[in-house]
């Protein structure tokens, strides 16, 4: 199929962008990547009838890294992420969970932001920003606001951002000392949706006993949720914990729905085991990180 007509766009910075998105109202969509939103166009299943193309906005392609954490522009691809060394060193999570993101030839293209917005809860990186506590910046006409993930995430492909708006970077705060993360999802294909993924950080005292277990599902909930699994091995020493008991806590936690790709039943199963798989890799490198 073929889009339905749309005026399209292209404004050189952010305030012409803005400008825009203010004379269009609701009928205007931002394109970044385009990922997410072509198809949607090309299947009519969103019918916008202005694109604003902000890939030509300077200042929104750069990744920042500092001790506190690491802030991804809106234009930054996946591949870039993925290949930020600095990135990865001051949140693992990001190379993880980028690795897992759709085939190489979509993430050349596709951007990080850019999936956060769409707000899809099987995207990996809805899930990377909830597990991280991380922010959203969105500019809009009375200037740049920071959105904290629990209040952006709304619904399935919802978030709370409403009016002329531009979210223009997510920023994902530090691995915090004597901790360790790891990401995995299964899915019926390489490169595609998840079933069901998991991402985790576990994070050790002083002793070397787990202080704390958290964990973030993709393709699961209705929107990213962070789960805390710490009652199930709190205070054991990390390498006699009882991960498997962590997984079979996770199961009770979550409410996953059926489709067409799987049933609740199985994706609670998947929850558990990836739970677990997950937690023995991040206790080992929280092990690492604390020695």
């Amino acid at each position: 199929m073929k889009p339905a007509p749309f005026r399209y766009a292209d404004p050189s910075t952010l305030d012409e962008a803005l400008a825009v998105l203010s004379d269009e109202g609701a009928g205007a969509k931002v394109l970044a990547g385009g990922q997410s939103l072509l198809p949607l166009l090309s299947m009519r299943l969103a019918a916008p009838t202005t694109l604003v193309d902000i890939n030509r906005v300077p200042g929104l392609d750069s990744i920042e890294v500092t001790g506190d954490g690491v802030t991804v522009g809106a234009l930054v691809r996946h591949n870039a992420l993925l290949a930020h060394e600095g990135a990865a060193g001051v949140q693992p999570l990001l190379a993880r969970a980028t690795a897992n993101v759709a085939h190489p030839a979509i993430r050349n293209r596709g951007t990080t932001v850019g999936s956060i917005a769409h707000a899809d809860p099987s995207g990996e990186m809805t899930s990377v920003l909830a597990l991280t506590d991380g922010t959203v910046s969105v500019a809009g006409p009375g200037g740049v606001e920071t959105v904290g993930w629990r209040d952006f995430f709304v619904g399935p492909l919802e978030t709370s951002v409403s009016g002329p708006a531009v979210v223009t970077a997510a920023s994902f705060p530090a691995l915090p000392a004597r901790s360790g993360t790891a990401f995995a999802e299964v899915a019926r294909r390489k490169g595609d949706y998840a079933v069901c993924g998991a991402g985790v950080v576990v994070t050790l005292d002083a002793d070397r006993r787990v202080e704390r277990v958290l964990a973030s599902y993709v393709s699961v909930g209705i929107v990213p949720e962070v789960h805390d699994l710490t009652e199930a091995v709190a205070g054991k020493p990390v390498d006699t914990a009882d991960w498997a008991a962590a997984g079979e806590l996770a199961r009770t936690l979550v409410e996953p729905d059926t489709d067409i790709h799987a049933s609740a039943d199985y994706r609670r199963l998947l929850v558990g085991v990836l739970t677990e798989r997950t937690l023995r890799d991040a206790a080992a490198e929280a092990a690492e990180r604390a020695a």
